[in-house]
């Protein structure tokens, strides 16, 4: 009986951690659907308002989509939905099941998104005004194409490409985009024969490009923390627990006084920073904290090594040569 006590607590407790970390996943699974919904709106907003009453073309499916409905008279949220299905479908095996599954609730979002707005809202905004309506839509598009991707889900299409080369190359998200978009906004002259609308495609894929890389970086980046307390414990207890980040003890010195103390040392997101700000105060206000931004953090809980292997072929060759 002695000994079952202490294994039941153990048990006990290891369920209690298990749904915990349960319920942060399940959270966390909600906040990425619901600001996935938010991305999908945003670009909703610029393609259906700004950009495809103007006459101005956008990068992607969405570009291919609205060529085909200014050509053809195909509604963009079938062409859309279809082109996407099929690049999902050979996308499937290199993003994983986890990211098409959050695209494929994105397009959906958006075909039905834009299917509403194509269908209920009339007005023209900005019909004089094409080079205003290009740079607002391409702001909406973006800053939905850049929450989408920062929350593993995408608008499909060029997004997919990107993705893809993006798990392998640390390459901007929006660059490949831009490279991908061109010949689409190119070729969108052979319907409209207009080259004024062309060049504000262009502006289009310029300024989606700079917003996507914007909201993404923005979202990813990261501050260290070096935090001098004789209640570090505490305040590494919490900085664990609540924030969820490691913390580093390190051994240091004061130069005037000689001294010993004890610095954590942290890494965390920027948006966290408050959280831990507000621990720090709440434990030791007269903590002695420095807190500075980095520019890229890669291990586990932050983001992923992105180097070019060398083949083995490779490899035997240069060992060949020396």
């Amino acid at each position: 009986m002695n000994y079952f006590i202490p294994l039941q607590a153990n048990y006990m407790s290891m369920r209690m951690e298990t749904s915990k970390l349960t319920r942060a996943g399940m959270l966390a699974e909600i906040h990425d659907y619901v600001v996935i919904a938010i991305a999908m709106l945003s670009y909703c907003i610029g393609w259906g308002v700004f950009l495809l009453p103007n006459s101005i073309t956008t990068g992607g499916v969405a570009g291919v989509s609205s060529i085909l409905y200014w050509g053809t008279g195909i509604p963009v949220q079938t062409s859309y939905f279809v082109i996407n299905a099929i690049l999902l479908l050979i996308a499937l095996r290199v993003l994983g099941v986890k990211f098409c599954v959050k695209t494929i609730y994105a397009v959906t979002v958006l075909t039905f998104g834009v299917a509403f707005i194509t269908a209920n809202y009339k007005d023209h905004l900005l019909a004089d005004e094409p080079f205003m309506a290009a740079i607002i839509g391409a702001v909406f598009c973006g800053c939905g194409v850049g929450l989408g991707l920062s929350s593993n889900g995408s608008t499909g299409g060029t997004d997919i490409i990107a993705a893809v080369i993006n798990k392998y190359r640390d390459i901007s998200l929006g660059r490949v985009i831009m490279i991908c978009d061109v010949i689409i906004i190119t070729s969108s002259y052979i319907v409209l024969k207009d080259w004024e609308k062309v060049l504000y495609g262009y502006v289009v894929l310029y300024v989606t490009a700079f917003c996507i890389d914007w909201v993404i970086n923005s979202r990813r980046s990261s501050v260290q923390f070096f935090i001098i307390s004789h209640k570090y414990k505490e305040i590494g207890e919490r900085i664990n627990r609540e924030p969820h980040r490691g913390c580093t003890v390190i051994d240091a010195q004061g130069f005037y006084s000689g001294n010993e103390v004890k610095m954590l040392f942290v890494l965390a997101k920027r948006r966290q920073s408050d959280l831990i700000f507000r621990i720090i105060d709440e434990v030791d206000p007269t903590a002695f904290v420095s807190q500075s931004a980095v520019i890229g953090v890669y291990g586990e809980g932050f983001d992923r090594f992105k180097v070019r292997r060398k083949s083995v072929k490779s490899l035997n060759s240069l060992k060949a040569n020396e």
